[in-house]
């Protein structure tokens, strides 16, 4: 029987190897299985761990808070227990209390005054330890007056001990345990915890009194509820010697003192230190259940604020993160093997007419078009296969008509080379005709404009700059016949300056654009300064008028301008300044350009060309 099962495993297995489509299949099938469970386990292992960290980094951040908050209430409540400047005077009615009036009406008002400046005690006493007697004031209904009475024995109580032997003369009580002795037989309800202060004399420092503040609950509770406590979580405040101040659970608490089930949390689970007594715990209750116990030591006074956190808790996301990612690997499983069902099955078919198609266009057939059926991969390479034949024929035409475009500008330049050289000719005849008729002014525009047109129609495109400043100074004369006084012009242009390399005709365009935008639109005179300077690795040119300037918004639409192709500008006015800067960045790279801004005095344009190897110019014709 077991030989037979397997003849017909190894048979199945050859009848689903026999065909490409079902190697596919199995092929990737079996890669799908191996990632998906992989990753899921991989992913469940990461968030368990991930939850550790963030509940560790999460609480005790919110531990550390609070703690500070507890530790600034403790430290208020002991700022408020001593006499401070009144020392002297409480001391003094202290040991007078049995023999002066005043002196026992100085205790009660002392009492009175910090009992009212606070409304979170449930009451004050002051022990005298000589007389063995006690002035108390207690929060009971509306009665509040301060009351006196005898008790002997005080001075045996573990608290009033501990406040004789402490260095800081203090001491601090929990009433969380049941049955703690509260201190005083009249007092019934002295709240969560109560703060006791050793008055001693100055001189001899011998105690002469204890006061005692007994605080709410509510106080301490309404600071611990900033921490959020889940299902199964505790909360517990520990002074330095470990006795419970606050313990949302006694008697957990009191199973956790067994410190054998105690252990640290390996350091790789957080980010903090472990292994070294220090850290989160991890705690194993006897029902076998796993705590992790995350606490925080105040700086100051070392009170611990500890959270048990059930791990079940902590691995709550972690589980239902890895059942979702069961259920979509399963559902991917599923998807994916039936598209790789469908997919392996047509890759087959269409393979061939696509090498067939191929080997035509190898061949010269440039015309050659695969049939293009569904949306799978071999349907896209069908896709790209008649782009690049598209692309092929595309460039193909493009280069004959390039061929063409080229034919008809060479006959146009020679046409546009024809016709400056016959209007430069006729200027000159017509200056010659005004010299003759002793026209002088005339004869020097036409003569300025002769050359500032054969200036212009030069086959450079780069220039000295004395050869640019000549053309301005004739482009500037023609321009100050038009305007006369209007127009003022002042040139800043260091001789050593004047044989730097500039494009043709760029300080025409800057100096244009100041006389369209400003002196055109006003009535009054004008002034246009010309400078050039060196900069840390730029030549600057700036060309500024005083004329009306220009809004941040125009400035920004012009910025804009500069950044937009040819074909998608459709702008003319300032079509210039957009021709400049294209230049510019054409012939010394993307370093170069221009600025235009906005002074308080008008428009300035500044010009950058990068010095040295700051510019990308390859070569240029002089």
């Amino acid at each position: 029987m077991i030989d037979g099962l397997k003849r017909a495993l190894r048979a199945g297995y050859a009848r689903l190897s026999g065909r490409l489509a079902n190697k596919l299949i199995l092929f990737f099938s079996t890669i799908i299985i191996l990632v998906v469970v992989s990753l899921t386990l991989i992913s469940g292992h990461m968030l368990r761990k991930e939850s550790v960290a963030n509940s560790i980094e999460s609480t005790e951040n919110n531990l550390k808070l609070v703690n500070q908050n507890l530790e600034d209430y403790l430290a208020d409540i002991e700022q408020l227990s001593l006499p401070q400047i009144r020392y002297d005077e409480l001391l003094q009615a202290i040991v007078n209390e049995d023999t002066d009036y005043a002196s026992k009406m100085y205790l009660e008002q002392y009492l009175r005054s910090l009992f009212y400046s606070r409304s979170d005690l449930n009451g004050i006493f002051l022990y005298l330890i000589e007389q063995e007697k006690y002035y108390s004031i207690v929060r009971e209904g509306s009665d509040t007056k301060v009351r006196t009475g005898f008790q002997s024995g005080i001075a045996a109580q573990p608290w009033f001990e501990q406040a004789m032997d402490s260095p800081k003369s203090r001491s601090f009580q929990s009433f969380v345990q049941p049955n703690s002795q509260i201190g005083y037989m009249t007092f019934k309800d002295p709240g969560l915890m109560a703060y006791h202060r050793v008055i001693r004399s100055i001189a001899s420092r011998e105690p002469r009194a204890v006061i005692s503040f007994y605080i709410q609950p509510e106080v301490i509770e309404e600071i611990l509820q900033d921490i959020p406590i889940e299902q199964g979580e505790h909360l517990i405040f520990l002074d330095p010697d470990n006795t419970p101040f606050y313990a949302d659970d006694l008697s957990f608490f009191e199973q956790m003192k067994d410190t054998s089930q105690w252990d640290y949390l390996d350091p790789s689970e957080s980010d903090g230190d472990s292994g070294n007594g220090s850290g989160p715990i991890i705690w194993r209750t006897p029902e076998g259940s796993q705590y992790l116990i995350v606490s925080n030591t105040g700086e100051k006074e070392k009170w611990e604020l500890a959270k048990p956190i059930p791990y079940s808790n902590i691995y709550e996301p972690a589980r239902q993160a890895r059942n979702v990612g069961f259920l979509i690997g399963a559902v991917f499983l599923i998807l994916s093997i039936i598209l790789v069902a469908w997919i392996s099955n047509a890759i087959t078919r269409p393979l061939y007419r696509l090498s067939r198609q191929m080997r035509k266009f190898s061949e010269g057939t440039f015309d050659a078009v695969a049939l293009v059926r569904g949306q799978d991969e071999i349907a896209d390479l069908n896709r790209h296969f008649n782009k690049m034949v598209f692309r092929t024929n595309e460039l193909i035409n493009e280069r004959y008509k390039m061929k063409l475009v080229e034919k008809n500008a060479i006959l146009k330049a020679l046409e546009a080379e024809i016709n400056p050289h016959f209007l430069y000719n006729a200027l000159q005849a017509i200056s010659t005709k005004a010299l003759r008729s002793k026209d002088f002014e005339v004869a020097d525009m036409i003569g300025a404009l002769a050359l500032t047109l054969r200036y212009c129609i030069g086959g450079k495109d780069i220039v000295f700059a004395r050869e640019e400043l000549q053309h301005i100074d004739r482009y500037l004369a023609l321009q100050k016949a038009r305007f006369g006084d209007r127009l003022e012009v002042e040139l800043e242009w260091d001789e050593s300056l004047k044989s730097l390399q500039i494009p043709k005709l760029s300080l025409q365009t800057l100096t244009e654009n100041s006389i369209k935008h400003a002196v055109e639109k006003m009535s009054g005179t004008v002034k246009i300064g010309i400078s050039a300077a060196f900069t840390e690795g730029h030549f600057v040119i700036t060309v500024e008028d005083n004329g009306p300037g220009i809004p941040q918004e125009r400035i920004d639409q012009l910025e804009a301008l500069f950044q937009k192709d040819w074909e998608d500008t459709q702008e003319s006015e300032n079509i210039g300044l957009k021709n400049l800067n294209t230049r510019l960045k054409l012939l010394y790279g993307e370093h170069a350009g221009l600025k235009i801004c906005s002074t308080d005095h008008g428009v300035s344009i500044t010009m950058m060309i990068p010095r040295g190897e700051d510019s990308d110019v390859q070569s240029i014709d002089y």
